[in-house]
């Protein structure tokens, strides 16, 4: 389940990449399988590297044909351990609504990318967001629970604060349409969402559509993700 659209990252064989934030790897999965480009998966979550490390043993050969690299590996996304200019390309998903400082990331960010590189990110779509938050609030509901998510961000500001750091947005589109109905369900029924029927259900649905994408979900995904997207992705160049 991709959020980022890898072909806007316009790569070249041999590039550089990486998966900021990478959590169980499903960006990094990706790029593996696109191949013939080097994946880096950074989180500072070893389970969550784990699981994204052993993900690379179910998927096709990817990158094992093509003399380049999918690594995973433990970091501060407010420290990158590498060398300024280091990237043709960074993706950072569903991770600044995260970070206490997400603004020093950013600075981060643009410091270890190419000075021609490219900058997905993609954070909660604000109003899909603002339910959840409603329907389970803080302080134990789905704003702060473990890895829960400290601020909403208004996609157009935070697209000039990037823009500030030395980019320029090049394209914008929203994703996972039916992604937002099961987080509202989940919300309403916050406290025993880990055994209710409905949720389980949805659950299934959802994975069903990942692993046979029919035509009718595709559809209604396409459909829903323009205003009901459980995510919005900002893609930047270099400021000119």
């Amino acid at each position: 389940m991709l959020t980022v659209r890898l072909e806007r990252l316009r790569l070249e064989p041999g590039d550089w990449v990486l998966d900021l934030g990478c959590g169980e790897g499903r960006h990094s999965h990706g790029l593996h399988m696109l191949g013939g480009v080097n994946v880096v998966g950074l989180d500072p979550d070893l389970s969550a590297l784990a699981k994204a490390r052993d993900g690379l043993g179910f998927l096709p050969p990817g990158n094992t044909k093509q003399d380049t690299l999918t690594g995973f590996m433990s970091g501060d996304a407010l420290a990158l351990p590498f060398a300024d200019n280091t990237f043709a390309a960074i993706i950072c998903s569903e991770v600044l609504e995260h970070l206490h400082d997400y603004s020093g990331a950013i600075r981060e960010i643009r410091r270890v990318l190419k000075p021609a590189g490219i900058f997905a990110a993609t954070v909660p779509h604000a109003w899909p967001e603002r339910i959840c938050w409603k329907l389970a609030p803080a302080p134990d509901g789905y704003p702060l629970t473990p890895g829960g998510h400290l601020r909403i961000f208004d996609d157009t500001a935070l697209a000039r604060e990037i823009e500030t750091a030395g980019f320029t947005r090049t394209a914008k589109h929203h994703a996972h349409g039916l992604h937002s109905p099961y987080w509202w369900l989940q919300c309403a029924v916050w406290k025993t969402k880990d055994t209710n029927w409905l949720v389980r259900q949805y659950h299934r649905l959802l994975v069903w559509d990942i692993m046979k994408r029919p035509w009718l979900t595709r559809a209604l995904d396409r459909i829903t993700s323009p205003w009901m997207g459980k995510s919005v992705c900002l893609y930047f160049g270099p400021a000119p």
